[in-house]
């Protein structure tokens, strides 16, 4: 406990202090985010936070790898901190200067790479305790390298108002840290959670009261939470209570995975292309619904706490107990998500009509 609290205060301290320091370069050096029809905010505000929490975070987690682990293992995640440098550096090269996307997709399948190669896969497809498991062999691979790919876009994409991703990413860190708390083999799984909880937080200092950020993660802030959430629940092979099995692991990020489901699913019908803009995504069809941004961070948060104790219930039971729980919390997100969508549907088209009366 007492190694929890250390490495979750130290943290966040560093991560306040790391991301002012950013604060204040950007602001004597004008890096400011260009406003567009695409931004929600006005004004001008930095998009570089992500650099001063990741850094902070690479340090933290470097130390917990090589001092709780052994040597074997140590060595062993030495690729993983290369990934979360690689995405780093690129995702802050894309903040100052927008990359094709083609560019972006190669960086982020290098930091797949990094982490899939020495081992850190799904292992299989598991229910706990219930007999229910499918071995994936060599599909453990490519499985865990969408997992990978899909939620550094998954986060990056819903990283749209004022303390979303952060808020999110907090969330499910701190759900993350309960249940390897509860159930995990190595220590060391809690503390990589606890210190992310903590320089989200550091970092968030500077989004209160929402809205009202002073400084943005910016791209390379959103993809680093994407990288470092897929990570997680592969620090144990993502097969037992160490970890996540990778039914549990996606109903905890389900709010981000349906989102970007969504989106693909747009813009494939549209026939547009996949990584083009848009301003449908989950908290833009809120803002549509009338909520604010303090509003959408609200309900998604909400909603988030809802599946994080879901998930901890599915995982804390066993047998098919667990697999109802786990069933329910999709349900819960699913029903969600079709909600928003007709009611959404509803009011644009309400105002579509309530616009052509007004103009006859």
């Amino acid at each position: 406990m007492i190694a929890i609290l250390i490495v979750f205060s130290s943290s966040a301290i560093f991560s306040v202090i790391a991301v002012a320091l950013i604060l204040q370069l950007s602001r004597k050096k004008a890096w400011y985010d260009k406003v567009d029809d695409r931004k929600i905010h006005t004004g001008e505000i930095p998009r570089l936070g992500g650099i001063g929490f990741a850094l902070v975070f690479i340090v933290m987690a470097a130390l917990v790898g090589f001092l709780t682990g052994k040597n074997d293992s140590a060595f062993r995640f030495l690729p993983c901190l290369a990934a979360l440098v690689i995405i780093l550096i690129f995702g802050v090269r894309d903040d100052f200067r927008p990359m094709a996307p083609r560019y972006k997709l190669l960086t982020q399948f290098l930091a797949a790479l990094c982490i899939v190669i020495p081992g850190y896969t799904f292992k299989r497809v598991s229910y706990f305790e219930t007999g229910l498991f499918f071995n994936l062999g060599m599909l453990s691979y490519p499985l865990t390298f969408f997992w990978i790919v899909g939620l550094i876009n998954a986060i990056n994409f819903i990283d749209g108002i004022d303390g979303l991703a952060g808020g999110l990413s907090a969330i499910i860190a701190l759900t993350f840290a309960c249940i390897f708390y509860f159930y995990a083999e190595t220590p060391s799984a809690v503390l990589f959670c606890v210190g992310l909880l903590g320089v989200i937080l550091g970092f968030m200092v500077f989004n209160a009261p929402v809205p009202g950020a002073k400084i943005f993660m910016g791209d390379g802030g959103s993809q680093f939470l994407g990288l470092t959430l897929a990570l997680l629940p592969l620090l144990d092979g993502g097969n037992t209570r160490a970890a996540l099995p990778l039914p549990y692991a996606a109903a905890l990020l389900a709010i981000p995975i349906f989102d970007t489901i969504a989106a693909v699913w747009r813009r494939i019908r549209d026939k547009r292309r996949i990584d083009s803009p848009d301003k449908a995504h989950i908290h833009h069809k809120l803002m549509n619904l009338g909520l604010d941004a303090r509003g959408v961070d609200t309900v998604l948060c909400a909603l988030q706490i809802v599946l994080g104790i879901l998930v901890f219930i599915a995982v804390k039971l066993e047998g098919w107990s667990s697999v109802f729980v786990l069933a329910a919390t999709y349900l819960v997100n699913i029903v969600f998500f079709v909600a928003i969508h007709y009611l959404n549907r509803w009011v644009t088209s309400s105002g579509a009509r309530g616009a052509d009366s007004d103009a006859a």
